[in-house]
């Protein structure tokens, strides 16, 4: 039987936006609801776009740590203004920065995270605050055995404090653990760390008129279709 490499791997942790839930359809889903008259697939893109922006402010330290929740705030309040959306009461505002914590996972991801489960510990990682990821997590019912964020580090991906600090959580090294994504940055950083990567193809995580590139990149240890091919391929 042809070794996949991954016998050690003990802990699988998932990137979560883009790679475990469709932050544009949701996006879109939730500004079309809410009646702005706007493009809702290019201001699903312009509030994401102001993401690594606002991170770097962060970690540059012209801002204290700052949870996503407030940083998705500081694009949301930006972006109205460039999109001309000036009628939105506060409270609308704030239901619409929780869009985030109401993403719905891509078809495969409950049944693939329930194989994986049967036989990896499954974890976030994602720069996703807490109450983000604990919200998404019982909305849509996945089944994480334990939920990490930038948060719990105080540093955000790709920091090799993120990467590393899920290793030394579950008290193994770090190519005992493998990160799941669709980004090929954040799994180069992992790489760097010593984790074993797994890249999953999400042609549509930018929505209908951007398809992704989802083209392997032979540095990973494993490349799949979504979480079913995946688990068909560590056998759960």
């Amino acid at each position: 039987m042809a070794s996949t490499g991954c016998e050690s791997v003990k802990v699988l942790a998932f990137d979560v936006f883009g790679t475990v839930v469709d932050w544009h359809g949701g996006i879109v889903r939730e500004v079309t609801a809410l009646g702005l008259d706007v493009d809702a697939g290019a201001f699903a893109l312009a509030w994401r776009a102001g993401y690594q922006p606002a991170m770097r402010r962060v970690m540059s330290g012209e801002l204290g740590w700052t949870l996503i929740d407030d940083l998705h705030r500081l694009i949301l309040d930006d972006i109205l203004g460039k999109f001309h959306v000036t009628h939105l009461t506060e409270a609308q505002k704030r239901h619409l920065n929780k869009a985030w914590h109401r993403l719905d996972a891509w078809p495969d991801v409950i049944g693939g995270l329930r194989r994986l489960k049967s036989k990896y510990m499954i974890c976030t990682l994602s720069n996703g605050n807490l109450g983000l990821l604990a919200d998404m997590a019982k909305r849509a019912g996945l089944p994480w055995d334990c939920i990490l964020s930038a948060e719990v580090f105080k540093k955000y991906k790709p920091d090799p404090a993120t990467y590393l600090g899920v290793a030394k959580v579950f008290d193994v090294v770090p190519e005992d653990v493998m990160l799941v994504a669709a980004h090929h940055d954040d799994l180069a950083a992992a790489r760097a760390c010593g984790l074993k990567t797994a890249y999953i193809e999400r042609p549509a995580e930018l929505g209908p008129r951007m398809p992704k590139d989802v083209s392997p990149d032979p540095r990973n240890t494993l490349h799949a279709r979504d979480f079913l091919a995946l688990a068909d391929v560590l056998k759960c």
